[in-house]
């Protein structure tokens, strides 16, 4: 009768461990340690690592066809918006940092605008490193530009010549 008692006890304080192991994180880690996210409907309570993850998210569920098209254009436009808001407000303040949260002012933003003028576009792979391409030298495209000689705008696709003036466009 002993050894069924003991291994009743055995059984009930093992029990009680694996519940303690279980619980112990939901009642005594601390609540950042915890990896729920906060969801806001206003986004107030949102911090920069949470907009970063609802991006993140919403590219994964393109990805694994959870989100159509539309939707994902809609969201990633909404959750980058308020991304890039709360990052300028947040570097804006205390920080002393110089152009950190001025809108069309800011530098970075200005010399990404300066390096797409630079570089010619395509539609598909977006701006291309040569200066001087006339073609994609990722796919192949033709790459929409402008006349050296006249200045003006060439979106023909495979044009060789300019039609305002006669200029050669590609080699």
């Amino acid at each position: 009768m002993s050894a069924a008692i003991a291994a009743l006890v055995v059984g009930t304080l093992l029990a009680i461990g694996a519940l303690a192991f279980v619980l112990h994180p939901l009642f005594f880690d601390p609540p950042s340690a915890r990896r729920i996210m906060p969801r806001a409907v206003d986004g107030s309570a949102w911090t920069d690592d949470v907009a970063v993850a609802a991006l993140r998210e919403i590219e994964f569920d393109k990805a694994t066809g959870k989100l159509s098209e539309t939707d994902y254009a809609l969201l990633k436009e909404q959750y980058t918006r308020q991304a890039l808001a709360r990052m300028r407000a947040s570097e804006g303040v205390g920080t002393g940092v110089r152009g950190a949260s001025t809108g069309d002012d800011d530098e970075v933003e200005a010399a990404i605008r300066a390096y797409r003028q630079a570089h010619p576009s395509c539609d598909q792979c977006g701006p291309r490193p040569e200066t001087d391409a006339v073609f994609c030298s990722n796919c192949g495209r033709y790459l929409p530009g402008r006349c050296e000689q006249c200045g003006r705008h060439v979106d023909e696709v495979g044009a060789r010549f300019c039609a305002a003036c006669g200029h050669r466009l590609a080699a």
